[in-house]
């Protein structure tokens, strides 16, 4: 009983299998076997890269060379056939150029509907069989292309659509012809070195698609990778930027809420309602102050380490921090001058710490890329705001591997976008690197921030 069973469910798993195979034939060779698929033209990198000593003019049109070149093919196999039909009869004549029309078709075909394509070269290649038989002694005017085109159609199908068609196609041509083969009497003993040669071919092409598919999807990975490693570092250096504003915003407001609740104490006989007026401005200032803390709390939260070796209660930089952030970069081996034009003036905290910030990136990246470069520092203080000049030359020695670095001009950029400036950053002529930024200051916000520093 167990082994009955046991061949029961054999068989079951059997009919399974073959179910299944049958299925996926019938989904990639009849279903839409004649949907229109044209083939896209070459990519201008991939052409820039085999042919770079093209005119760009003439490079446009080498898109379209693999087009052209089946075309020549396909042209090549009707006129192969086509002279060959001078030499048995005007009848005859007629039929076979009608007849290498049809496998010229084939490898046309292949551009718009490579499965249908397929179809048709086998269609021919059967009708080379029958016309072999029913035109002798003159079957090789019929038969002489047809199947060396129907193993280029297949090979054209193969690399266009995907590997597993290379055995599917294999099995039902062969299958076929041996059928046909049969039915008109021949013998089969050829088949197989045909059999086996058209299956090396096919592998080859096979290979040579699932290689291209490997590569393509490789490329792909390595794009997604590098965009999403480029987002990861914008939201660390916006989280960055908010851990600092919080700490600006909330000084200012707890400066209010203090100044706002001492206010009424140093006016004698203060009036109710501007003692009421104080204390509304308190009370929203401590509110403010404690959604500020709740929302931007979060982002600390994330990364409660990144202050871990600085004092939480110190101060934000600014510009006038410079001098010792210059002095620690001098002290790392980096031969740096600065340069201030203008006259310095107080300027938002905002801005004064997104400048301090943009000078300590473009430094350390000319400490990481370029050691033994020297380094210049440019502070503009202009009429309508700040301008920031980072520059170095190139490296002396060779530059140490820096894993995770090469993302640091996003957050330079992010922070020079989010006051509304502008920002360059490029490599020089001599091989060095330039950041070179304008964050603008209206004159409303530098009176104020220069009255609150004199108060």
């Amino acid at each position: 009983m167990n082994q009955t069973t046991q061949t029961q469910n054999t068989l079951r798993s059997e009919a399974r299998i073959a179910h299944g195979v049958l299925h996926r034939l019938r989904q990639d060779l009849i279903v839409d076997a004649f949907a229109f698929r044209p083939m896209p033209p070459l990519e201008d990198a991939k052409v820039s890269r085999w042919v770079p000593w093209l005119p760009q003019r003439i490079r446009h049109w080498a898109r379209w060379l693999p087009h052209c070149a089946v075309t020549f093919f396909a042209a090549c196999v009707f006129l192969a056939g086509f002279t060959t039909s001078y030499d048995i009869g005007p009848l005859r004549g007629l039929l076979t150029a009608g007849f290498c029309l049809m496998v010229a078709a084939g490898p046309a075909v292949t551009l718009f509907r490579p499965v249908g394509a397929y179809w048709l070269s086998l269609a021919a290649f059967v009708l080379s069989v029958f016309a072999n038989v029913a035109f002798a002694p003159y079957g090789s005017a019929f038969g002489g292309a047809a199947f060396p085109t129907l193993l280029a159609v297949m090979t054209l199908v193969v690399l266009r659509t995907r590997p597993r068609l290379a055995m599917e196609m294999w099995l039902v041509t062969f299958a076929v012809a041996a059928v046909v083969t049969t039915f008109v009497g021949r013998d089969v003993g050829d088949l197989p070195p045909v059999a086996v040669f058209s299956g090396v071919v096919l592998i080859s092409a096979a290979a040579v698609r699932a290689w291209r598919e490997e590569r393509r999807q490789v490329v792909e990975t390595r794009t997604v990778t590098a965009e999403e490693r480029s987002r990861r570092t914008l939201l660390e250096e916006r989280a960055t930027i908010a851990r600092e504003l919080h700490d600006v915003v909330a000084h200012h407001m707890s400066v209010i809420a203090i100044q706002a609740e001492a206010a009424p104490y140093r006016v004698e006989n203060t009036p109710p309602e501007l003692a009421t007026s104080f204390a509304t401005i308190r009370e929203n200032a401590v509110a403010a102050l404690t959604e500020l803390r709740r929302i931007l709390g979060v982002v600390r939260s994330e990364d409660p380490d990144a202050f871990a070796e600085r004092d939480p209660e110190a101060p934000q930089p600014t510009l006038a921090s410079l001098e010792s952030l210059l002095d620690s970069v001098r002290g790392a081996g980096l031969t740096v001058e600065a340069v201030i034009t203008g006259a310095p003036r107080p300027l938002p905290q905002g801005v004064e710490l997104s400048a301090y910030r943009i000078v300590q990136e473009g430094l350390s990246n000319a400490l990481r890329h370029s050691p033994g470069a020297d380094a210049r520092v440019e502070i503009s203080y202009v009429l309508g705001g700040i301008g920031l000049r980072i520059v170095n030359g190139p490296a002396s020695r060779l530059a140490k591997p820096s894993p995770g670095a090469g993302h640091g001009v996003l957050g330079m950029r992010e922070r020079v976008q989010m006051l509304g400036g502008e920002m360059t950053a490029d490599h020089t002529e001599d091989g060095g690197f330039e950041v070179a930024a304008f964050i603008p200051v209206s004159q409303t916000a530098g009176e104020a921030t220069s009255g609150g520093n004199r108060s």
